[in-house]
């Protein structure tokens, strides 16, 4: 294949994959078309697209993020803590107000520590995030005694189950979000400084890029986003699983941001193109349990995925 097709396979691969997953679906699925469908979707994809956008600003500066799902169980373990503490039932919206905002916050400082470890002492990415991803979930299960924590709290639950405009409200909040870190990326300084440091980190260096604050400032992103989507799983299930919360996040957050068109060398970040590889990853697992293939299955799928999109970016430099 020529150079101007391998340009144009990808910079629209994306779109006709999602296309070509629509009409199999439309043609082979049982009730592919119906409004309980798409929001199940929703519902699935939700998660997966808001940690995908800050994996995307983590891989435009040529790091990586394994600590994603664990930086979820954490924050999944912490919010019932706090709003089922007697502290909360005696402050019911203190209370809630304290179980959104802690456990992002705490989130954030995890993303802290993974960025201290990668900017300042030089650690590789994908050692320092290890290092969370292995002790993140073990923090997770004792915080919460490894026991699974269910609940009833309706302004929590809203998080996974409320609606907007007959719309769930997890699938607005992707749209906010990815509006915002598209503005940030495209229209402030510390975006053109992450492009800058993923292009040439020793170019970005010598003109005066603060490398070290930039990555410290897109993993704590990162973690945040990680934490947000720690609580809608937590919302959707009424329960807390620190041993599966996140669980594979970070297979299904790398695949939709290299799906989406991130470049692994770094120095590209596009967003919404991270939105639309989670959506490919999601319907491609929607697609294969809904006709009947098995989990491990998809778990495959995933991976060919991953390695169809790198050869892809790849044929596109040749």
């Amino acid at each position: 294949m020529d150079a101007f097709d391998w340009k144009h396979l990808s910079r629209h691969g994306g779109l006709v994959a999602f296309a070509a997953l629509l009409l199999i679906n439309i043609l082979i699925t049982p009730n592919f078309l119906q409004l309980q469908t798409l929001f199940v979707n929703i519902s699935q994809v939700a998660t997966i697209a808001i940690v995908a956008v800050g994996m995307t600003l983590v891989i435009a500066t040529a790091g990586i993020d394994l600590s994603v799902g664990a930086v979820m169980a954490v924050a999944g373990a912490i919010a019932p803590l706090i709003f089922l503490s007697d502290f909360a039932q005696a402050n019911p919206s203190l209370g809630l107000f304290l179980a959104i905002v802690v456990p992002v916050l705490v989130s954030v400082v995890c993303g802290l520590f993974n960025g201290a470890l990668v900017a300042f002492l030089g650690v590789q990415p994908i050692i320092a995030t290890l290092i969370f991803f292995i002790s993140g979930r073990g923090i997770a299960q004792v915080l919460t005694n490894g026991n699974l924590q269910t609940f009833t709290h309706p302004g929590f639950s809203y998080l996974g189950t409320g609606k907007i405009l007959g719309l769930p409200f997890q699938g607005w909040l992707v749209l906010v979000i990815a509006i915002v870190v598209w503005w940030m990326v495209n229209r402030t300084m510390f975006g053109r400084r992450i492009l800058a440091v993923g292009g040439n980190e020793n170019a970005a260096r010598l003109t005066g890029t603060p490398v070290r604050r930039v990555k410290l400032g897109v993993y704590a992103i990162s973690a945040g986003l990680s934490g947000i989507a720690g609580l809608i799983v937590v919302a959707i299930n009424s329960a807390s699983d620190a041993a599966r919360i996140g669980n594979l996040m970070e297979l299904d957050a790398i695949a939709a941001a290299v799906v989406g068109g991130t470049l692994l060398m770094g120095g590209k970040a596009p967003i919404f193109g991270a939105i639309l590889g989670a959506v490919i990853i999601q319907l491609v697992k929607y697609t294969l349990l809904a006709n009947g293939v098995a989990d491990e299955v998809a778990l495959i799928a995933k991976a060919a995925i991953i390695v169809l999109a790198v050869y892809v970016q790849q044929g596109r430099k040749e």
